[in-house]
């Protein structure tokens, strides 16, 4: 090994596309079923590689752990082992996403340090490989193996892609402030439990105690039958995209131009997420952002995972940055940025040096 080999990588942000919570798993996690969109913010990484033994984490964000408890140091510790190397890594973070914000920032940074150790050794796991311990280091760390629309199932870790969506402008706001994922699913816990002790009450009485429950959404609160209900919802979108050899073709159909408005399509079937009906009661700040998106002209707008981010689909690139301006001048932290392609998000993957 020689003394030092070094790699730059992006470790780019996602958003969801639609989140439905399921039932709660024998391992402790809940049933997903998500659509995830790899986005064009980012975090840059530089893994060195040298002589000696250990990993060495370093970022200038006190939020960001630098001990074994950061995902990137159980998927190099992981990595390592698999590619039988030896040698002292040095990981630099610098964190542009923000932390706890619902973006995948700490998951697509074990992805960004795997890809950047395996560029550095000119070693490369193979994808079954990578895929096993991606799964083992956090829920949604596999997506960022893959890139572009992809479709996230069983804990959200069990994932598919998806036809790809062209770019497509959005507006990210990231609001001060963190979310807890944990408690967010306890909540969502206590909310569906309180339902269908309503549900019991409405049986007993014959009526229908439903319609005093805060959230009238979860109608049909069976975990099961929503879950059903979301994957219909994207099957009939996937029915309608237009394929050539597996992939979008780009074609119009129905006398229109499907490349422009696919993303617009999915968004349509109705698909939402969840965590908006326990996050928002909790961070009623949140839901003003999204507000605030729709007003400016989102011509959709959501929660990304647990958030603490939200973010805005535009028609135009031109509305997407007036939008994020305005939100700025109204105090509310929005980045005008854009959707990536699996290809655009491989092919900006890795950089020569810091920017």
């Amino acid at each position: 090994m020689q003394l030092t080999m070094l790699a730059t990588v992006r470790s780019f942000a996602k958003i969801n596309i639609g989140l439905c919570i399921g039932a709660n798993r024998r391992d402790g996690f809940h049933e997903l079923r998500t659509v995830y969109q790899t986005i064009a913010l980012h975090d840059l990484l530089r893994v060195r590689v040298g002589h000696g033994s250990g990993i060495e984490i370093h970022c200038s964000d006190p939020r960001v752990p630098i001990d074994t408890s950061n995902t990137c140091y159980a998927m190099l510790e992981r990595a390592m082992d698999a590619l039988k190397v030896k040698g002292r890594l040095v990981l630099e973070i610098e964190k542009r996403l923000p932390v706890r914000g619902g973006l995948g920032g700490a998951s697509g940074n074990a992805v960004a340090a795997l890809v950047g150790l395996e560029m550095a050794l000119k070693k490369q796991l193979a994808a079954s490989e990578r895929l096993r311990i991606a799964a083992e280091v956090g829920s949604d760390v596999p997506l960022f193996l893959v890139g572009g629309t992809v479709l996230g199932v069983g804990r959200g870790e069990d994932v598919y892609p998806l036809p790809d969506v062209p770019a497509f402008s959005i507006v990210v706001a990231t609001p001060d402030m963190g979310v807890s994922t944990p408690k967010a699913f306890a909540d969502w816990d206590a909310l569906l439990a309180s339902g269908e002790q309503a549900e019991l009450r409405s049986a007993s009485t014959g009526g229908d105690a439903r319609r005093s429950i805060e959230f009238p959404k979860l109608t049909g609160l069976h975990p099961s039958v929503r879950m059903k209900a979301f994957s219909r919802k994207i099957s009939s979108w996937l029915g309608s995209v237009p394929l050539k050899g597996g992939r979008f073709s780009g074609v119009p159909a129905g006398g229109r131009g499907r490349a422009e408005i696919l993303l617009l399509d999915l968004v349509r079937t109705g698909i939402e997420n969840d965590f908006e009906q326990v996050v928002f009661p909790q961070y009623p700040a949140l839901r003003d952002v999204k507000c605030a998106l729709e007003r400016t002209g989102a011509v959709y707008a959501s929660l990304s995972g647990s958030g603490s981010a939200l973010y805005g689909l535009f028609r135009t690139k031109a509305g997407a940055e007036k939008a994020a301006a305005r939100l700025r001048k109204e105090g509310i932290p929005a980045q005008a940025t854009v959707t990536l392609t699996r290809s655009q998000y491989w092919r900006k993957f890795r950089v020569s040096s810091f920017e």
